[in-house]
């Protein structure tokens, strides 16, 4: 028999869950594992959403363990430890993409609208956790806040709602891989929760009420100089020191 120990991972920028194999003379030296697995832990953060697994087959090979377990069917064979981590780093930063597709799976949205709640959700998660929920750069657009991604993505659908790419009648299965996405980023569970959060308090408002939301006087897109310029960056200092403004 031959005895596999295995290290497994969702990448969801390939769309894929990864594998590290070791098995035979490998599996009997726990202490290469071990350092493997600090090294992915170190790179990745204590949070890394990764499993461990054990089994045995009869023949040597990846083919033999899909063989063996179906639960490993598909996934894809990693060659490298450090291959493995730089797939999954790519998981571990968010855009602001990534929050607007969770946020079509729960709430109906307008191009504006969208907009406006992803905003939200940032500016939220920023002034709990002093820290990003994604990397891209925020602008004070006419009508408000604007989220870069965002924009170059649904900006032709007007006022329009905003349709989703993967259209499928199960609302649970769509809304599961991008929740999951989310999850497996840095910190992901808190950024989740902040999210579902803002989400329940922001939902239910149009998209002129959002609007009117994010104008406020002193707010962050009143203070980043809106109306001088189409392109003003809303920096994460004027969004710390005024989001406070944006009340309902």
């Amino acid at each position: 028999m031959i005895k596999h120990f295995i290290i497994l991972a969702s990448a969801y920028s390939k769309g894929t869950r990864i594998a590290l194999d070791y098995f035979d003379e490998e599996i009997l030296q726990m202490d290469v594992i071990k350092k493997d697995l600090d090294f992915i832990m170190d790179k990745l953060g204590e949070d890394a959403p990764i499993s461990t697994h054990y089994i045995q087959t009869k023949k040597s090979g990846w083919k033999e363990v899909e063989k063996q377990d179906k639960f490993f069917a598909k996934a894809q064979l990693i060659e490298t430890k450090e291959e493995f981590v730089e797939l999954l780093l790519k998981d571990r930063k968010l855009k602001g993409i990534d929050i607007a597709k969770y946020i079509l799976t729960r709430i109906p949205c307008t191009h504006l609208k969208l907009e406006k709640l992803v905003y939200l959700c940032y500016a939220d998660y920023l002034c709990l956790e002093k820290k990003k929920l994604f990397d891209d750069k925020i602008y004070a657009y006419k009508l408000g806040p604007v989220i870069e991604s965002v924009y170059e993505k649904y900006k032709k659908s007007g006022h329009d709602f905003v349709e989703d790419d993967k259209k499928t009648e199960d609302e649970t299965k769509k809304k599961l891989p991008i929740r999951s996405r989310i999850i497996a980023s840095e910190e992901g569970l808190k950024k989740i929760l902040s999210i579902d959060k803002t989400l329940e308090k922001y939902g239910k408002y149009s998209a002129s009420q959002l609007v009117d939301i994010t104008h406020k006087e002193s707010s962050p897109w009143t203070k980043a100089g809106a109306g001088t310029s189409q392109y003003q960056e809303i920096s994460d200092d004027l969004i710390l020191q005024f989001h406070k403004y944006e009340s309902i």
